[in-house]
């Protein structure tokens, strides 16, 4: 089973059964067992062509597989080194079953190196071996399916800010405080000492993003005139492009960075040619790995994270509703609800193919 979305048209959809694929040798099938769907994996589609994210689950005559995270089983295997049985977290495509070429084998797990994936950011192709990884508790799955990736890239926007010295800014505003990635952003930069973390939200979630505690205050986007002026950052999570330039208008010069998350060229951001202020900056999370990655090696960013990672899952108790659904007409319904942002702020759909 697959689930595929017309690559121009994210609203048209539709399930198709496909048959098996034999194994070659070095290659190993995943039954894919669950998987999260939230406003991150909408992104995915979105700039699925610009950012090259179609490609790393290909689909024929102008349809895509959007890229998920969760969780799968080695269902067959035909490499000598990854044993049937096997469980691992990683990039999934949303269907019942993929092959993949497991290769570069360590301690947290292995690649992905199928061709068609070769030259595709290195962030993605991972898979980490349930076993030995630091990160998985059997009580928290939902939470690593729905936080995980959302996670990481909100501790490296953090870990960027910090190591910038927050840009001499002592203001960060959010944009779409709601979200997965600007709680776990917000969560983090909360704990930072001087640091004021401004929630920008939507009059419908206002409620549930106050009782979060992680900003101080919360203001609707109606009112972004209010803002206290100071040296600011802005951190746009949503790409409105009314939002952003408002934002931009009531700093101007006081803006020290504005990061958009998620974007990609700067011709794509509608309005944002003559902003006031410092021109809009791209946080590509890949990027920043690469370079942690240089700084103190694969496994000491791995140990930062998780560290990070586990009272932040703790915190997230207190609000997370996880709605679980299973089978074709569960996704679509799920689907169809995040994609026209019809979930609530607290909730996220954890999904099983079968």
């Amino acid at each position: 089973m697959d689930f595929l979305v017309n690559r121009t048209d994210l609203h048209e959809f539709k399930v198709v059964d496909r048959a098996p694929s034999e194994l070659e040798p070095g290659q190993a099938l995943f039954e894919i067992e669950s998987f999260g769907l939230t406003s991150n994996n909408i992104t995915y589609g979105v700039f699925g062509e610009a950012m090259h994210y179609w490609r790393f689950f290909p689909a024929e005559g102008g349809w895509g597989r959007i890229p998920v995270w969760g969780f799968a089983r080695v269902a067959e295997t035909a490499n000598d080194e990854l044993p049937e049985g096997t469980r691992v977290y990683g990039y999934l495509p949303p269907s019942s079953r993929v092959v993949i070429q497991p290769d570069r084998f360590d301690r947290r797990g292995f690649v992905d190196a199928s061709p068609h994936r070769a030259n595709l950011p290195s962030a993605y192709q991972g898979y980490r071996a349930v076993d030995s990884d630091p990160v998985y508790d059997p009580e928290r799955e939902d939470e690593q399916i729905l936080f995980w990736p959302l996670f990481f890239t909100s501790w490296l926007i953090d870990d960027f800010l910090a190591d910038e010295d927050f840009l001499g800014a002592e203001t960060i505003v959010i944009g779409s405080a709601s979200s997965k990635t600007a709680l776990s952003a917000a969560f983090l930069l909360a704990q930072r000492e001087g640091i004021e973390v401004i929630g920008l939200t939507s009059p419908g979630n206002m409620d549930f993003v106050e009782k979060t505690g992680v900003y101080s205050p919360v203001i609707t986007y109606e009112e972004v005139g209010s803002l206290p002026r100071s040296k600011a950052v802005y951190v746009d999570m949503s790409g409105n492009a009314d939002v952003r330039r408002a934002v931009h208008e009531r700093y101007g010069d006081d803006l020290a960075y504005s990061c958009a998350v998620g974007m990609t060229h700067y011709e794509e951001m509608a309005g944002g040619s003559d902003l006031p202020g410092p021109k809009p900056a791209f946080f590509f999370a890949p990027v920043r790995i690469k370079k942690r990655g240089a700084d103190w090696g694969a496994a000491n960013l791995d140990h930062r994270v998780v560290e990070a990672w586990h009272p932040f899952v703790e915190w997230t108790g207190a609000w997370l509703e996880v709605i679980h659904g299973s089978g074709p007409e569960a996704l679509q319904k799920a689907y169809l609800e995040v994609l026209d942002g019809k979930v609530d702020p607290a909730a996220g759909h954890v999904l099983s193919p079968a």
